[in-house]
């Protein structure tokens, strides 16, 4: 593309509502407004291009996937020296978790400008998440990698991100127990059963066992829910015993 041309095309994007858009988000001027045209189209739209090829965010999320843990993981290597591989990749699988990506997806509001067939209540809290990583892939084609590495710090690192705190977290209770009780060579095992009661949605009861002996209960709408909220329980009542795993966790 000619200089000329280029920058009569530059003006253009200017008046279009969408430039105002991505640019009140991420604070750049976008340049090839085609990829956020593809961030905010869900593939209930069925758009196509003139090669046939779907419109719709889901690429762009795969990309912006992998640019985000690049991104991350880059922070980490450089805020973090002390830390070996196997607590940096820990420490990056807490920043770039499903549930801290929904939250910023929705911090952006990127689900109010979303065009789809499919009524926004029916959305699963994923797509906040997903529209985020689509949004870096956008960025990460249309304006390159240091634009796009300066959003996610201004939108998610500064503002979000307590290293010190995700230090001391636990992303599973569930294997934090695991190994304690590996390592101490307890008998233990989960049990689950589907427990509806009068509801008409399915709920599951878990339990845990030490020694053949219940040690706590719990009830969550799916499996892998009730398991962890039972090992939780499990883990705040031996505390002080699992404390010497947890660093790894």
């Amino acid at each position: 593309m000619g200089l000329k041309r280029f920058l009569r095309k530059n003006a253009s994007n200017k008046q279009d509502p969408l430039f105002q858009l991505v640019k009140s988000i991420t604070g750049f001027s976008p340049i090839d407004l085609s990829l956020y045209d593809r961030v905010f189209t869900h593939t209930s739209m069925e758009k196509t291009n003139a090669d046939g090829r779907k419109i719709n965010y889901e690429r762009l999320e795969f990309l912006g996937d992998a640019v985000l843990n690049t991104i991350v993981a880059a922070h980490l290597f450089e805020s973090l020296p002390q830390n070996n591989e196997g607590s940096l990749t820990l420490m990056r699988s807490k920043i770039v978790r499903r549930d801290f990506l929904n939250k910023v997806g929705k911090q952006l509001s990127l689900i109010d400008h979303l065009s789809s067939n499919v009524p926004t209540k029916n959305y699963s809290q994923n797509v906040h998440g997903n529209l985020f990583e689509a949004l870096v892939g956008a960025l990460y084609i249309d304006l390159g990698f240091e634009h796009c590495s300066q959003f996610v710090f201004d939108k998610m690192i500064h503002p979000l991100v307590d290293l010190k705190k995700l230090e001391f977290m636990v992303l599973s209770y569930k294997s934090l127990l695991v190994d304690w009780f590996q390592k101490k060579r307890v008998n233990y095992a989960f049990e689950v059963a589907l427990d509806n009661g009068t509801e008409r949605a399915n709920h599951y009861k878990a339990k845990l066992l030490i020694d053949g002996k219940v040690v706590a209960k719990a009830r969550a709408k799916n499996k892998k829910k009730a398991v962890e909220k039972v090992a939780k329980r499990t883990y705040f009542r031996f505390q002080d015993n699992v404390k010497s795993i947890q660093d790894k966790h």
